[in-house]
Order: C-alpha cells, then sequence, then structure tokens
C-alpha cells in the first residue's frame, strides 16, 4: 500500500520542527516551530480517524533529532520450516518481532522478541535484510525501518503471549494466507528462505 502523499507532508513537517525546536534557543522561532507540529497534526486529523489530541501528542512527545524507529524481526526455521505467530491485534501472521527498545542492542531485541512472542531461545546469526518500513496503519505517525535477522532455534516450547494468540511453523508451500499489516510482508518472507537456503547470501536492504 502506498503511503499517502497528505501522511508524507505530515511526517516531513513534524521532523523537521522536532529537530528545529531542539536546536534553537529563540523563544520566538519555538513558539513558530510548535505551530508547524499543530498544523502536521491538523494534517492527520482531517484526512484520519484519529483525534486531535492524540495526534499531537505524539508529535509533541519525542525530543531531540528526529530518525526513523526500529522494527526488528526474527526469521527461525525448524527443519524447512519458517516461525510465525498471530498477532491479537488483527488477527494475521508475521514474524515474531517489534520494536526495539532504546539502550538495547539490535540482535539481542530480535532474540528478545521471539522468546516473549512465541517462547523459544534463539540466536541471531545473520542480518537477512535492512528494510524502508513505512507504515499507514491506525497510529502509525512515524517512518520506521525494519531489521530481519536469521536465527538459529536454540530451546524452548510454543507459548504464546498478550500479543500473540498462536505459534506455528509453517513450510514454505503452506503459509499464512492473512499476515498481519505492515509486520511482515511477502518479501521478508521470501528472503528469509532464501538466506535459509543460501547461508553465503548478501543481506539484502533498500
Amino acid at each position: 500500500m502506498a503511503i499517502p502523499q497528505w501522511l508524507e507532508w505530515a511526517r516531513e513537517i513534524q521532523a523537521i520542527a522536532q529537530t528545529a525546536s531542539h536546536y534553537t534557543v529563540n523563544d520566538y522561532q519555538l513558539q513558530r516551530y510548535h505551530r508547524l507540529i499543530e498544523i502536521a497534526a491538523e494534517i492527520v486529523d482531517e484526512h484520519s480517524s484519529l483525534e486531535y489530541s492524540q495526534i499531537l501528542e505524539a508529535f509533541t512527545s519525542p525530543i531531540g533529532y528526529t530518525t526513523p524507529r526500529v522494527d526488528v524481526r526474527g526469521a527461525v526455521f525448524q527443519g524447512e520450516q519458517l516461525l510465525f505467530v498471530r498477532e491479537r491485534m488483527d488477527g494475521g501472521w508475521t514474524l515474531p518481532g517489534g520494536w526495539a527498545d532504546v539502550g538495547e542492542i539490535p540482535s539481542l531485541a530480535a532474540e528478545r522478541e521471539v522468546w516473549e512472542e512465541a517462547g523459544f531461545k534463539v540466536k541471531a546469526r545473520k542480518v537477512i535484510g535492512v528494510y524502508d518500513a513505512n507504515r499507514v496503519g491506525r497510529l502509525e505517525l512515524f517512518h520506521a525501518y525494519k531489521v530481519v535477522f536469521l536465527c538459529e532455534l536454540i530451546s524452548g516450547a510454543a507459548n504464546t503471549s498478550d500479543e500473540t494468540s498462536e505459534v506455528a511453523f509453517f513450510g514454505r508451500n503452506e503459509l499464512p494466507d492473512i499476515l498481519s499489516g505492515e509486520r511482515t510482508k511477502a518479501r521478508h518472507i521470501n528472503d528469509a528462505f532464501h538466506c535459509f537456503d543460501h547461508p553465503n547470501c548478501r543481506t539484502v536492504f533498500d
């Protein structure tokens, strides 16, 4: 799904205003930058079902230089089958993963997410790909990057979580029909199987 032009404009306005307000020492300029953030929120409010107060809070809470958020995913194989979890939020299937925490090493973030969402201890062995991960779903106001790691299965047993309702392994010819929004796309799955088949393959990136 293409990113709507209005959302791209709102994101860029918010990012420029947030970064500029971080560096300015002039109160007058701070007021001008805050007004730009309000305009960005008004754009989203006009074109979406979100409440203006929610949007403005999301746009004004970050501080410092604006950068994309980081989503990590673990591609875990058992035999020739790939691990998926079903999201409670929308009922779709995805590679286990989520937002990396501040101060967390990316590979350890992926390992943690697999443990929390699926019940398996894994070891990240290779970066399969680094992807642009623009999101257009509810409250997905910010730009993101996605990092998918090929992970070795160490131990554990399938176990659901507060965020996941099912845990299962799927072969390449029996993949789930419904994927969970922007969390996992066909491209990520195809790259995971290619990396599994060709361990010396190059990392893909946008």
